[in-house]
């Protein structure tokens, strides 16, 4: 009896050792899921975004270009000593920036007496030191017998030139040029002619 009754005392206590042991490790778990939970709502609690702002900038300038050169030049035809009112004509091309109003003014060269209302000269052109003649020219534009297209335009007014607004694109105008009279000594003439785009 004795013996029996220490052993079932044995193995009762033992059990609730077990039994003891087994709650432990369940709070023990649960505590740990707690703890890690609350890690976790800590993390997602102090977790932020922050932020700041910066500008991209640029400033566009308005500008002109001008094509001209020989593909521009105006050729009176060869012609007699007694043709009058010889006329042609040619283009000249302006890319201006988008929105920006500009003025072209035609300046023959002044050496051969040019003027601001858009009369010039030609002189020879391989034999000036003996050929001394110059033939008078005018500009024009809409027609050969037109407005003037002179060069008393300035980057606000028109003048007697030509106005227009840019758009980004070349934009082409056609320039006229009369010969009054050919009655001069045979040759080959020439003047140089500038094309002021004021902006």
């Amino acid at each position: 009896m004795s013996s029996c009754a220490t052993l079932l005392f044995f193995y009762s206590n033992k059990c609730g050792y077990l039994k003891k042991v087994k709650d432990m490790a369940l709070v023990l778990d649960k505590r740990l899921i707690l703890l890690c939970c609350t890690f976790s709502i800590i993390s997602v609690a102090n977790a932020a975004t922050t932020n700041g702002t910066f500008q991209v900038l640029m400033t566009i300038q308005k500008a002109c270009t001008v094509t001209a050169g020989s593909a521009s030049n105006i050729t009176l035809l060869p012609v007699n000593s007694t043709a009058t009112n010889t006329s042609a004509s040619n283009t000249i091309s302006i890319n201006c920036s988008k929105t920006t109003p500009y003025f072209i003014g035609l300046a023959p060269s002044a050496a051969n007496g040019g003027t601001t209302t858009g009369s010039g000269a030609m002189s020879s052109v391989a034999n000036a030191a003996t050929n001394t003649d110059k033939v008078p020219y005018q500009l024009n534009r809409t027609s050969a017998t037109g407005p003037v297209w002179g060069n008393t335009a300035t980057d606000t007014t028109q003048g007697n030139g030509v106005a227009a607004t840019g758009t980004g694109q070349a934009q082409t105008f056609t320039v006229y040029a009369t010969a009054p009279s050919a009655n001069f000594t045979p040759d080959d003439y020439a003047d140089t002619v500038t094309v002021n785009v004021n902006y």
